[in-house]
């Protein structure tokens, strides 16, 4: 399925592959996914990741932090599609970033740090800050502000992108006249995309 959108050198299609066969065997273990949704984990968590790769290619050198990777999303997906970019994934929850560290060894990501934290006590710089849902739009603003760096490195102006479902009006309204929303299902064709948006905010 990534193959149809995405064109992958064989490493990262192995890379891919792998984590097919890596988040079952971890979910065993521990319930990164809902036992019901970890058939789905193409679809539903690494084409989904890769929505913020189809709204910005991030130059070579980029830093990008991920609020809230839980076992790894989006960062471990767009780090193997972004070799060349470093991502810091940090979540509060140790047994979450123990599994995000395990795979990405086992992958042979090198552009990756995986840290047990808060975003609050994260005091680094990143170009980008991406996230999935943790949480309300304008509460995550508030908390990641103090980590976009003042360094322009790309295209698309420094700022947060997140993935989002369901009804964000209320949300992105603070920001309404800089927000800017992709619907994924004029990105991906399958119907689990047609409520999926991916939200950008310079910042």
């Amino acid at each position: 399925m990534i193959e149809q959108y995405f064109t992958l050198t064989p490493h990262q299609a192995q890379q891919f592959a792998a984590l097919g066969v890596l988040y079952p065997e971890w979910n065993e273990k521990i319930n990164l996914i809902s036992r019901k949704d970890i058939a789905n984990l193409e679809e539903h968590h690494l084409l989904h990741s890769l929505g913020i790769a189809k709204i910005v290619r991030f130059k070579p050198g980029t830093t990008i932090l991920d609020v809230g990777t839980g076992g790894g999303f989006p960062g471990i997906p767009l780090a193997i599609i972004f070799p060349e970019c470093h991502f810091t994934l940090i979540d509060s929850i140790g047994k979450k970033i123990r599994v995000a560290q395990d795979i990405a060894q086992r992958i042979g990501l090198t552009n990756v740090t995986c840290i047990q934290e808060r975003v609050e006590d994260e005091k680094g710089k990143f170009q980008f800050i991406v996230s999935r849902a943790v949480m309300p739009l304008p509460d995550l603003v508030k908390l990641v502000r103090k980590n976009i760096s003042h360094e322009q490195h790309n295209a698309l102006p420094n700022g947060l992108i997140v993935l989002k479902g369901g009804e964000l009006q209320a949300e992105i309204r603070p920001f309404h006249n800089i927000v800017e929303v992709t619907d994924l299902s004029t990105v991906f064709s399958t119907e689990w995309f047609k409520e999926k948006r991916v939200i950008y905010l310079p910042l």
